[in-house]
């Protein structure tokens, strides 16, 4: 999820020439404001190496899933599960994401509510009318993959495998602690909401964003990215 709408460098050409014979004119004494007129072009071009710099950080593709990382999509058993209680926060070391959650539900028009790409870029958020991390169903937690400001909360989500931990901490002070089982990519046009939002008979978390190709055109990307995982333990919530 995101927007980015930063220009597109398409390269840069530097051409150099020599006098043919080898060897250029001596120079002509240079008076001073000749000079000043050099110094202030070498500042600009600095500048404007810096510029360039900065553009090319922020298009930085994010990782997108490998096809060792497809896995499974749905967990081998039933395992266990935790009451309803409202999550708090995420964690996900393997990527270094740690964001509390915000709770978010539908627009007018019946579309999910992603965050603020202004205000709430670094931080996830869970759907509030999916499972609770932790019950029995599907719970989801999605967020943006960047924003014109560059990288966002889910920018490295592609780059999980199966077996990296989810922690989610609830509001009852118990951590819920998921295993991933697979991370894949859809197209838009094919994205499995059945498969992705529908229910199922063991507790389920999939964490989603944007991925693929960056359509400059429409500015919205192509793809989802969607991290698979099953609840494998919990942790009790510690002393007040």
């Amino acid at each position: 999820m995101g927007g980015a709408r930063w220009p597109r460098i398409a390269g840069f050409r530097v051409v150099a020439s020599w006098p043919e014979g080898g060897y250029a004119r001596p120079p002509r004494p240079i008076g001073p404001w000749a000079q000043l007129a050099g110094v202030l072009g070498v500042l600009l071009i600095l500048a404007g190496t810096g510029v360039v710099g900065a553009v090319f950080l922020f298009q930085q593709h994010a990782p997108q899933p490998s096809a060792g990382a497809a896995g499974a999509i749905a967990s081998a058993g039933h395992g266990p599960s935790l009451r309803r209680s409202m999550p708090v926060s995420v964690d996900i070391p393997a990527i270094g994401v740690t964001s509390k959650l915000l709770h978010l539900g539908l627009n007018a028009d019946g579309t999910i509510q992603v965050p603020s790409l202004v205000t709430s870029a670094g931080e996830a958020a869970w759907y509030k009318y999916s499972a609770t991390p932790g019950q029995i169903g599907a719970s989801v937690i999605e967020g943006h993959v960047d924003s014109d400001q560059g990288p966002a909360v889910f920018y490295r989500l592609g780059a999980l495998r199966p077996g990296d931990a989810i922690d989610v901490t609830l509001a009852d002070g118990v951590t819920a602690i998921f295993r991933v089982t697979g991370v894949r990519e859809y197209t838009k046009s094919e994205f499995p909401s059945k498969a992705i939002y529908g229910s199922t008979d063991y507790a389920a978390l999939r964490l989603i964003t944007c991925g693929g190709v960056f359509d400059y055109t429409t500015g919205h990307y192509l793809s989802s990215t969607v991290v698979f995982a099953s609840l494998t333990t919990s942790r009790p919530a510690g002393p007040a």
